[in-house]
C-alpha cells in the first residue's frame, strides 16, 4: 500500500520491517585530509560505532551502507570483522547527498515498510534515539530526532541582522530520520528530478507538504565534521567506557 493511500484514509497495512540506510559517501572536505568514516577512535573505526546500535536494535531488520567506491572493500571487511550481520549491501554513492540516499533506498529491501536514513559520521546515536524515531514513524509516517537550540540565532543578509527567531521554536535536527518507504522514495526522487539541494531528508518530505514529527534526540548524537569534533568524540568514548 502506497503512502498516498494511507494519507487519504484507506486502511493502513501493519508495519513490517525497517531498513537502515547509512550514508557515508562524503569527501570529508572539512577534515583536513582525515578520512573520518574509517578514522580510528578508541581502537575502532568511527563507522563501527555508527553501525553498532542499528545492529543491536530489534526494530532494525537490515542495514545498507552507501559509501565512496574507494571505501567499499574496506567497509565490507570492517563489517565482516566486527560481525555486523545485518549489513546486507554496501553500495556506491553519488555526487550529491540526494543521489547517495537514492542509491541506498534502491538497494534496501523493497518489502520494508520504513526506511531510516542516518549519517555515517554520527557515531554516538543510541538505540533509544533510533527506536523512538522508528516508533513515531510507524504512527505518522515521518519522524526525526532533534534537540532544542541553545544559542540565540540570527538571520542575516550581507552581514547585517534581519531577524532574531524565537529560540523556543528552533531545533537542531539529527538522524536517523525515519519515513514510510513509499513516501521517502517519492520525495527524494522528486527532489532529484527538480534539482533541489537538500541538507537532510526531512526537507525532501517537507517539499511535498507532509508533516514530520520531532522526537527526542541526544546531545551526544553529534556529527563529526571537523578535526575538532574528534576531541569531543574521544571524550564521549572515554566517558562511556567509564560507565
Amino acid at each position: 500500500m502506497g503512502f498516498l493511500e494511507k494519507l487519504f484514509g484507506k486502511k493502513q497495512a501493519p508495519a513490517r520491517t525497517c531498513s537502515a540506510v547509512i550514508v557515508a559517501a562524503g569527501r570529508a572536505s572539512r577534515m583536513e585530509g582525515v578520512d573520518k568514516i574509517l578514522c580510528p577512535m578508541g581502537g575502532r573505526p568511527l563507522l563501527a560505532y555508527t553501525l553498532a546500535p542499528f545492529q543491536n536494535s530489534d526494530l532494525v531488520d537490515e542495514i545498507v551502507i552507501v559509501t565512496r567506491e574507494d571505501l567499499m572493500v574496506a567497509i565490507g571487511e570492517l563489517c565482516r570483522r566486527e560481525g555486523f550481520s545485518k549489513v546486507r549491501r554496501v553500495v556506491k554513492g553519488g555526487e550529491s547527498r540526494t543521489e547517495s540516499v537514492l542509491a541506498g533506498l534502491k538497494a534496501a529491501d523493497p518489502e520494508a515498510a520504513l526506511l531510516a536514513i542516518h549519517d555515517g559520521a554520527r557515531p554516538f546515536v543510541t538505540r533509544e534515539v533510533i527506536e523512538t524515531a522508528i516508533e513515531a514513524a510507524r504512527q505518522c509516517s515521518a519522524a526525526a530526532p532533534a534537540i532544542p537550540v541553545k544559542d540565540t540565532i540570527k538571520r542575516a543578509k550581507d552581514g547585517v541582522i534581519q531577524e532574531t527567531p524565537d529560540r523556543d521554536e528552533l531545533f537542531a535536527v539529527q538522524t536517523p530520520q525515519v519515513f514510510d518507504a513509499d513516501l521517502i522514495r517519492t520525495a527524494e526522487t522528486k527532489a532529484m528530478e527538480e534539482g533541489a539541494v537538500l541538507t537532510d531528508d526531512c526537507s525532501a518530505v517537507e517539499r511535498l507538504g507532509f508533516p514530520v514529527r520531532l522526537t527526542q534526540g541526544s546531545e551526544e548524537n553529534l556529527k563529526i565534521t571537523t578535526p575538532a569534533d574528534l576531541l569531543w568524540a574521544d571524550a564521549i568514548i572515554a566517558e562511556r567506557m567509564g560507565r
